[in-house]
């Protein structure tokens, strides 16, 4: 913990922090134990590496069910962290490669470094994303791009991600990790209801029809705007106890 967030490290460096079973299973017990202890998250990566995908050694023993269920456990602990209660950031550096970049999908900012790469090179090895990320990288990028990068092996840099869509800020090299955790910190000091619709509304009313999603975003205006929070922070506004929205530094 750093403040009021959750620091949450891949450490398989060796490995350049590739995921299996067993290190899915600890980022989802790492996630609810964060969404129990603090306000925003950070995940990051031991090493030189973000996470380079699916630990392939593994997967390649397991059964056709196996599979299934592992993918589905995937969705399940990546989901945790997507449609959870508190924000994460994701700080992202060298590789961010097939299963890697799923989990980082799910955050909800990705800081990258400028050496950081992203690549999908499930077409090459014969098999396919199985951690969400035909619905969260193709939600981000496009499915038209996704599908570049997945038939042809393509390898984008930190930048041309960015102009993707795909990541949120690009920094230094070795600045990741303090630029996320920043993000972060400010995260945690918004209203918690607030944050809470942020991560649970917006992603159902892009799957909504939009009268159905206009409609739902009245109703959490309303349920927002009613919470005691709201109201002391509404207050404090109008009483010129807040600061003004200023315009960025660099405008």
């Amino acid at each position: 913990m750093q403040g009021d967030v959750a620091i949450i490290g891949l450490n398989r460096p060796d490995k350049r922090n590739a995921i299996s079973d067993r290190v899915v299973e600890a980022i989802g017990a790492a996630v609810l134990r964060a969404t129990d202890e603090a306000k925003a998250g950070v995940i990051w990566g031991e090493g030189t590496h973000f996470c380079a995908g699916l630990d392939l050694g593994e997967h390649s023993k397991k059964s056709l069910i196996d599979s299934v269920k592992g993918s589905r456990r995937w969705h399940r602990i990546f989901d945790l962290i997507e449609r959870g209660s508190i924000p994460f950031v994701s700080a992202l550096q060298g590789a961010v490669v097939g299963g890697g970049f799923e989990l980082a999908a799910s955050t909800h900012i990705r800081v990258a470094e400028e050496n950081a790469f992203f690549a999908l090179p499930e077409g090459q090895r014969g098999i396919f994303v199985g951690g969400g990320g035909s619905v969260r990288i193709a939600r981000l990028i496009g499915s038209g791009r996704m599908g570049d990068m997945m038939l042809t092996g393509r390898v984008l840099s930190a930048q041309e991600m960015e102009r993707w869509g795909g990541v949120s800020y690009v920094v230094p090299e070795g600045g990741a990790k303090e630029k996320a955790i920043e993000l972060a910190t400010q995260t945690a000091t918004n209203a918690e209801m607030t944050n809470f619709a942020i991560l649970n509304a917006l992603p159902r009313i892009r799957d909504m029809s939009s009268e159905d999603g206009l409609f739902t975003e009245s109703l959490m205006s309303a349920l927002t705007t009613g919470t005691p929070e709201a109201e002391e922070r509404l207050r404090a506004f109008l009483e010129k106890r807040a600061a003004k929205v200023a315009a960025p530094k660099d405008a």
